[in-house]
């Protein structure tokens, strides 16, 4: 056996330096690519601080915490007595307020939903910082800070509405402004699913999917979508149809943004299955006796599980996910 002169040793090692820093820097690249997705699934909350006069109160410390998951953003108002709080995931929020020589304020039960901007003002009242007002619900208000047209169907709402085959396409016909041409019966697939719902007098190619922030788009399959996330898996469903932000420019008719559920500081876990079977539906008009009733056997089940990845911790920072799906289907 030969052995290795020490100028091929040392460029063996210099080659193998290359391939760990190569993989080192795909991998860093992959968590990147992850981490900018998951910021573009955001929500904002804006507000301005007064005093019992109306005049802005400035340096006013601003908490908003996640019941979800107990983390924490704070920052502190402006010279107009302003703040704004970006990149918020989605869920329920409660926001508080403290000033010197004012009483702490705090408002509980706010929820925010995908892309939302949502205002949320305090009229501090004059007192001692151990004091506290707590308001336990927001007032419903007019959206005042943006001029987008769209509607959310929560995870709820898709867990329980009847869609026909547990499609996400189903969805999207759901918003003031869509006209559908969907057929009968949805396939459960994204390319080949029937996306066929057009949006104030555009074209369906037009349309444009988002998933957790980023492009799900089907470029050559008509304006579908490229990925069918399980609809027990979506913590919401936004359809955008006019005026919406900059951010969401690549497409002329309607956005429809999803996203994924996320973990929380509890553990949760659910499972589900959806049927359709020919015993169960009535004759279908072109299939008339004596003719058999054609087979349909379609079967959709699953599960979800979610929690916190540090359990060792008191206060959790790191959170999972996870869906699975089947969907079977015979149709005669």
């Amino acid at each position: 056996m030969k052995s290795l002169s020490p100028a091929n040793a040392g460029s063996l090692g210099l080659f193998l330096k290359r391939i760990d820093f190569r993989l080192a820097f795909l991998v860093a690249a992959i968590v990147l690519l992850f981490a900018a997705q998951g910021l573009a699934q955001e929500a904002t909350i804006v507000g301005t601080v007064t005093d019992p006069s109306g005049a802005a109160v400035p340096n006013v410390a601003i908490t908003v915490t996640n019941i979800d998951t107990g983390l924490t953003r704070s920052l502190a108002t402006s010279s107009d007595g302003e703040y704004v709080v970006p990149s918020l995931g989605i869920g329920h929020y409660t926001v508080k307020a403290t000033a010197s020589g004012f009483k702490a304020a705090e408002q509980k039960g706010i929820t925010l939903n995908v892309n939302d901007r949502t205002r949320v003002d305090f009229k501090l009242q004059v007192g001692s910082a151990q004091e506290q007002v707590t308001v336990e619900a927001a007032a419903i208000a007019v959206q005042a800070d943006t001029g987008e047209v769209s509607d959310v169907i929560t995870g709820q709402q898709m867990t329980q509405l009847a869609t026909n085959g547990r499609s996400m396409y189903s969805l999207i016909s759901l918003t003031p402004g869509a006209s559908s041409g969907q057929g009968d019966f949805q396939i459960p697939t994204p390319v080949g699913g029937d996306a066929n719902v057009s949006f104030n007098v555009m074209r369906q190619s037009h349309n444009l999917y988002l998933l957790d922030g980023s492009e799900s788009s089907d470029r050559g399959g008509a304006g579908g979508s490229d990925v069918m996330p399980s609809m027990d898996a979506i913590a919401e469903f936004r359809t955008m149809t006019s005026n919406y932000s900059a951010e969401y420019g690549l497409s002329s008719a309607a956005t429809m943004t999803a996203v994924i559920k996320s973990g929380t500081k509890q553990y949760h876990a659910s499972g589900w299955e959806f049927l359709r079977n020919d015993a169960l539906d009535a004759r279908n008009y072109f299939n008339p006796a004596p003719n058999k009733v054609a087979e349909l056997r379609f079967h959709t089940f699953g599960f979800n599980v979610g929690g916190p990845v540090d359990f060792w911790a008191k206060e959790h920072k790191t959170f999972f996910f996870y869906n699975m799906e089947w969907r079977r289907l015979i149709q005669g």
